[in-house]
Protein backbone atom coordinates (compact mmCIF):
# COMPACT_ATOMS: atom_id res chain seq x y z
CA UNK A 1 0.00 0.00 0.00
CA UNK A 2 1.48 3.09 -0.89
CA UNK A 3 1.07 6.38 1.15
CA UNK A 4 -0.45 9.40 0.32
CA UNK A 5 2.35 12.51 0.66
CA UNK A 6 0.08 15.86 1.88
CA UNK A 7 2.17 19.02 0.29
CA UNK A 8 1.11 22.10 1.44
CA UNK A 9 0.27 24.30 4.76
CA UNK A 10 -3.24 25.64 4.95
CA UNK A 11 -2.76 28.90 2.84
CA UNK A 12 -1.92 27.29 -0.32
CA UNK A 13 -3.71 24.88 -2.63
CA UNK A 14 -2.94 21.38 -1.15
CA UNK A 15 -1.07 18.88 -3.26
CA UNK A 16 -1.69 15.06 -2.77
CA UNK A 17 0.51 12.14 -4.54
CA UNK A 18 -0.28 9.25 -4.31
CA UNK A 19 -1.72 6.10 -5.85
CA UNK A 20 -5.15 6.94 -7.66
CA UNK A 21 -4.44 10.65 -6.94
CA UNK A 22 -4.33 13.29 -9.90
CA UNK A 23 -0.99 13.64 -11.26
CA UNK A 24 1.34 16.05 -9.59
CA UNK A 25 4.41 17.76 -11.63
CA UNK A 26 7.36 19.90 -9.32
CA UNK A 27 8.50 22.02 -11.95
CA UNK A 28 10.55 25.42 -12.45
CA UNK A 29 13.89 26.59 -12.69
CA UNK A 30 16.88 24.80 -11.76
CA UNK A 31 18.41 27.94 -9.68
CA UNK A 32 16.71 31.12 -8.27
CA UNK A 33 17.99 33.95 -10.72
CA UNK A 34 16.09 36.64 -9.42
CA UNK A 35 12.80 37.27 -8.15
CA UNK A 36 11.36 39.16 -11.26
CA UNK A 37 11.77 35.77 -12.98
CA UNK A 38 10.99 33.44 -10.12
CA UNK A 39 7.51 35.23 -10.50
CA UNK A 40 7.22 35.05 -13.84
CA UNK A 41 7.91 31.31 -14.18
CA UNK A 42 5.28 30.85 -11.03
CA UNK A 43 2.66 32.94 -13.13
CA UNK A 44 3.23 30.85 -16.31
CA UNK A 45 3.38 27.54 -15.36
CA UNK A 46 0.56 27.94 -12.42
CA UNK A 47 -1.17 28.93 -15.77
CA UNK A 48 -0.78 25.67 -17.48
CA UNK A 49 -1.10 23.08 -14.40
CA UNK A 50 -4.99 24.83 -13.91
CA UNK A 51 -5.70 24.91 -17.33
CA UNK A 52 -4.53 21.07 -17.51
CA UNK A 53 -6.00 20.25 -13.80
CA UNK A 54 -2.53 18.80 -12.47
CA UNK A 55 -1.79 19.53 -9.39
CA UNK A 56 1.70 21.92 -9.21
CA UNK A 57 4.88 22.18 -7.28
CA UNK A 58 7.13 25.12 -7.89
CA UNK A 59 10.40 24.18 -7.45
CA UNK A 60 13.57 26.51 -7.56
CA UNK A 61 17.18 26.24 -5.83
CA UNK A 62 18.36 29.12 -3.13
CA UNK A 63 22.11 27.24 -3.26
CA UNK A 64 22.86 24.70 -6.06
CA UNK A 65 25.91 22.93 -4.07
CA UNK A 66 26.29 20.26 -6.38
CA UNK A 67 27.96 22.76 -9.43
CA UNK A 68 30.82 21.14 -11.13
CA UNK A 69 32.68 24.48 -11.03
CA UNK A 70 33.35 26.82 -8.09
CA UNK A 71 33.08 29.82 -10.43
CA UNK A 72 29.94 28.67 -11.21
CA UNK A 73 26.08 30.59 -10.36
CA UNK A 74 25.36 28.33 -7.06
CA UNK A 75 22.34 30.51 -6.11
CA UNK A 76 21.00 33.84 -4.27
CA UNK A 77 21.64 32.27 -1.06
CA UNK A 78 19.56 31.21 1.94
CA UNK A 79 17.94 34.05 3.17
CA UNK A 80 17.54 35.80 -0.32
CA UNK A 81 16.26 32.70 -1.56
CA UNK A 82 13.45 31.64 0.79
CA UNK A 83 12.34 35.14 0.55
CA UNK A 84 11.48 34.54 -3.26
CA UNK A 85 9.69 31.20 -2.63
CA UNK A 86 7.39 32.84 0.32
CA UNK A 87 6.85 35.41 -2.15
CA UNK A 88 5.68 33.04 -5.43
CA UNK A 89 3.62 30.76 -2.28
CA UNK A 90 1.65 34.28 -1.14
CA UNK A 91 0.97 35.38 -4.80
CA UNK A 92 -0.31 31.88 -6.46
CA UNK A 93 -1.14 30.06 -3.54
CA UNK A 94 0.60 26.86 -4.78
CA UNK A 95 3.29 24.75 -2.44
CA UNK A 96 7.49 25.31 -2.96
CA UNK A 97 10.22 23.13 -2.87
CA UNK A 98 13.82 23.63 -3.18
CA UNK A 99 17.25 21.85 -2.67
CA UNK A 100 18.98 21.34 1.27
CA UNK A 101 22.48 20.22 1.42
CA UNK A 102 23.72 21.51 4.46
CA UNK A 103 21.92 20.88 8.17
CA UNK A 104 22.49 24.63 8.87
CA UNK A 105 19.83 25.39 6.06
CA UNK A 106 17.01 22.74 7.51
CA UNK A 107 15.19 24.57 9.89
CA UNK A 108 14.75 27.67 8.10
CA UNK A 109 14.11 26.50 5.47
CA UNK A 110 11.44 23.71 6.63
CA UNK A 111 9.59 27.13 8.11
CA UNK A 112 9.08 28.43 4.17
CA UNK A 113 9.19 25.08 1.78
CA UNK A 114 6.56 22.84 1.61
CA UNK A 115 8.19 19.97 0.77
CA UNK A 116 11.67 19.48 1.40
CA UNK A 117 14.08 18.12 -1.40
CA UNK A 118 16.96 16.21 -0.65
CA UNK A 119 19.91 16.10 -3.28
CA UNK A 120 20.54 12.80 -5.47
CA UNK A 121 24.29 12.91 -4.24
CA UNK A 122 23.56 13.24 -0.68
CA UNK A 123 20.95 10.17 -0.35
CA UNK A 124 22.49 8.78 1.99
CA UNK A 125 23.97 11.58 4.37
CA UNK A 126 21.99 9.82 7.48
CA UNK A 127 22.43 13.88 9.62
CA UNK A 128 20.59 15.83 6.63
CA UNK A 129 17.65 12.77 6.11
CA UNK A 130 17.09 13.03 10.08
CA UNK A 131 17.14 16.66 9.80
CA UNK A 132 14.99 16.61 7.24
CA UNK A 133 12.43 14.73 8.84
CA UNK A 134 12.70 16.63 11.82
CA UNK A 135 11.05 19.70 10.21
CA UNK A 136 7.81 17.79 10.43
CA UNK A 137 7.33 18.65 6.47
CA UNK A 138 6.91 16.13 3.49
CA UNK A 139 10.31 15.03 1.88
CA UNK A 140 11.45 14.21 -1.58
CA UNK A 141 14.40 12.27 -1.49
CA UNK A 142 16.24 12.12 -5.16
CA UNK A 143 17.90 8.26 -5.93
CA UNK A 144 21.66 9.08 -5.90
CA UNK A 145 22.85 8.54 -9.73
CA UNK A 146 25.19 5.81 -7.92
CA UNK A 147 22.78 3.94 -5.83
CA UNK A 148 20.58 0.84 -6.65
CA UNK A 149 16.52 1.17 -5.93
CA UNK A 150 16.11 -1.19 -3.90
CA UNK A 151 18.94 0.32 -1.83
CA UNK A 152 16.59 3.62 -1.46
CA UNK A 153 14.65 2.08 1.77
CA UNK A 154 17.56 2.91 3.41
CA UNK A 155 16.89 6.03 2.73
CA UNK A 156 13.78 6.31 3.69
CA UNK A 157 13.77 4.31 7.04
CA UNK A 158 16.38 7.29 8.30
CA UNK A 159 13.31 9.63 7.77
CA UNK A 160 10.71 7.25 9.19
CA UNK A 161 12.82 6.91 12.49
CA UNK A 162 12.06 10.85 12.85
CA UNK A 163 8.23 9.87 12.95
CA UNK A 164 7.80 11.62 9.15
CA UNK A 165 6.55 8.76 7.02
CA UNK A 166 5.51 11.37 4.58
CA UNK A 167 7.77 10.67 1.77
CA UNK A 168 8.81 10.53 -2.25
CA UNK A 169 11.41 8.65 -3.88
CA UNK A 170 12.83 10.49 -6.91
CA UNK A 171 14.28 8.67 -9.97
CA UNK A 172 16.54 10.70 -11.90
CA UNK A 173 18.95 8.44 -13.48
CA UNK A 174 21.42 6.09 -13.11
CA UNK A 175 25.38 6.43 -14.21
CA UNK A 176 26.14 4.67 -16.81
CA UNK A 177 30.44 4.97 -17.20
CA UNK A 178 31.19 8.34 -16.93
CA UNK A 179 29.44 11.54 -18.55
CA UNK A 180 26.35 9.68 -19.12
CA UNK A 181 22.70 8.67 -17.40
CA UNK A 182 20.21 5.93 -18.27
CA UNK A 183 16.97 5.46 -16.82
CA UNK A 184 15.66 1.87 -15.72
CA UNK A 185 12.23 2.51 -15.65
CA UNK A 186 11.83 -1.18 -12.90
CA UNK A 187 12.78 1.63 -10.47
CA UNK A 188 9.46 3.29 -10.26
CA UNK A 189 7.66 -0.27 -9.41
CA UNK A 190 11.03 -1.82 -7.03
CA UNK A 191 11.18 2.23 -4.81
CA UNK A 192 7.08 1.96 -4.55
CA UNK A 193 7.91 -1.40 -2.85
CA UNK A 194 9.07 0.81 -0.01
CA UNK A 195 5.69 1.98 0.84
CA UNK A 196 6.33 5.50 -0.69
CA UNK A 197 4.90 7.23 -4.28
CA UNK A 198 7.45 7.89 -6.58
CA UNK A 199 8.37 10.64 -8.72
CA UNK A 200 10.64 10.79 -12.11
CA UNK A 201 12.58 13.49 -13.08
CA UNK A 202 12.59 14.00 -16.86
CA UNK A 203 15.46 16.74 -16.99
CA UNK A 204 17.98 15.98 -14.78
CA UNK A 205 17.56 12.12 -16.74
CA UNK A 206 18.96 13.61 -19.49
CA UNK A 207 22.30 15.21 -18.22
CA UNK A 208 25.52 14.14 -19.22
CA UNK A 209 27.32 15.14 -16.11
CA UNK A 210 30.49 17.01 -15.79
CA UNK A 211 30.64 16.31 -19.94
CA UNK A 212 31.04 20.39 -20.57
CA UNK A 213 34.41 19.90 -18.41
CA UNK A 214 32.95 22.71 -15.60
CA UNK A 215 29.06 21.74 -15.99
CA UNK A 216 26.96 19.39 -17.35
CA UNK A 217 25.81 18.81 -20.79
CA UNK A 218 22.26 17.49 -21.59
CA UNK A 219 20.16 15.79 -24.71
CA UNK A 220 16.75 17.13 -23.64
CA UNK A 221 15.16 16.32 -27.30
CA UNK A 222 15.06 12.84 -25.25
CA UNK A 223 12.47 14.46 -22.47
CA UNK A 224 9.06 13.39 -23.93
CA UNK A 225 9.92 9.86 -25.28
CA UNK A 226 11.11 9.01 -21.43
CA UNK A 227 8.63 11.36 -19.69
CA UNK A 228 6.14 8.86 -21.42
CA UNK A 229 7.65 5.87 -20.68
CA UNK A 230 7.62 6.81 -16.97
CA UNK A 231 4.32 7.58 -16.83
CA UNK A 232 3.09 4.19 -18.46
CA UNK A 233 5.28 3.06 -15.51
CA UNK A 234 3.11 4.05 -13.12
CA UNK A 235 5.38 7.02 -11.59
CA UNK A 236 3.18 8.94 -9.07
CA UNK A 237 4.65 12.57 -10.21
CA UNK A 238 6.55 14.21 -12.80
CA UNK A 239 10.03 16.24 -11.44
CA UNK A 240 10.68 19.02 -15.06
CA UNK A 241 12.91 22.04 -15.11
CA UNK A 242 11.59 24.12 -16.74
CA UNK A 243 12.64 27.83 -18.21
CA UNK A 244 11.87 30.41 -20.65
CA UNK A 245 15.14 31.27 -22.02
CA UNK A 246 17.31 27.96 -20.99
CA UNK A 247 20.34 29.11 -23.29
CA UNK A 248 20.86 31.95 -20.89
CA UNK A 249 19.69 30.04 -17.78
CA UNK A 250 22.30 30.50 -15.51
CA UNK A 251 22.51 26.75 -14.24
CA UNK A 252 21.69 23.25 -16.40
CA UNK A 253 21.67 25.62 -19.30
CA UNK A 254 21.53 22.35 -21.72
CA UNK A 255 18.96 20.39 -19.73
CA UNK A 256 15.83 22.51 -18.32
CA UNK A 257 12.80 21.73 -20.51
CA UNK A 258 11.93 25.63 -22.40
CA UNK A 259 8.76 26.45 -21.27
CA UNK A 260 7.09 26.78 -24.72
CA UNK A 261 6.96 22.40 -24.58
CA UNK A 262 5.49 22.35 -21.10
CA UNK A 263 1.98 22.41 -22.02
CA UNK A 264 1.89 20.26 -24.69
CA UNK A 265 4.23 17.74 -22.66
CA UNK A 266 2.03 17.82 -19.50
CA UNK A 267 -0.83 17.04 -21.71
CA UNK A 268 0.45 13.72 -22.84
CA UNK A 269 1.27 12.91 -19.79
CA UNK A 270 -1.49 13.38 -18.09
CA UNK A 271 -3.68 12.16 -21.01
CA UNK A 272 -1.33 8.91 -20.38
CA UNK A 273 -1.75 8.96 -16.60
CA UNK A 274 -5.21 8.56 -16.86
CA UNK A 275 -5.66 5.90 -18.84
CA UNK A 276 -2.92 4.22 -16.74
CA UNK A 277 -4.88 5.08 -13.40
CA UNK A 278 -8.21 3.39 -14.83
CA UNK A 279 -6.45 0.08 -15.48
CA UNK A 280 -5.89 -3.04 -12.99
CA UNK A 281 -2.81 -3.59 -12.22
CA UNK A 282 -0.96 -7.15 -13.91
CA UNK A 283 1.09 -8.72 -11.19
CA UNK A 284 2.76 -11.27 -12.50
CA UNK A 285 4.45 -14.28 -10.99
Amino acid sequence: MIKDVFIGRDDVTPVVVGEKRPLTVIAGPCAIESEDHSLRMAEAICEITQRLDIQYVFKSCYDKDCRSSIKSFHGLGLESGLGILEKVRREFKVPVTTDVSDVAWMAATGEVADLIQIPAYLCRQSHLLVAAGNTGMPVNIKKGQFISPWNMKNAALKIESTGNDQIIMTDRGTFMGYNMLVNDMRCIRIMKESGHPVCYDATHSIQMPGSLGTSSGGQREHIPDLVRAAIAARSNALFMEVHDEPGKALCDATTQLPLEFLEPLLEQAKAIYDMVQEMPEIEVY
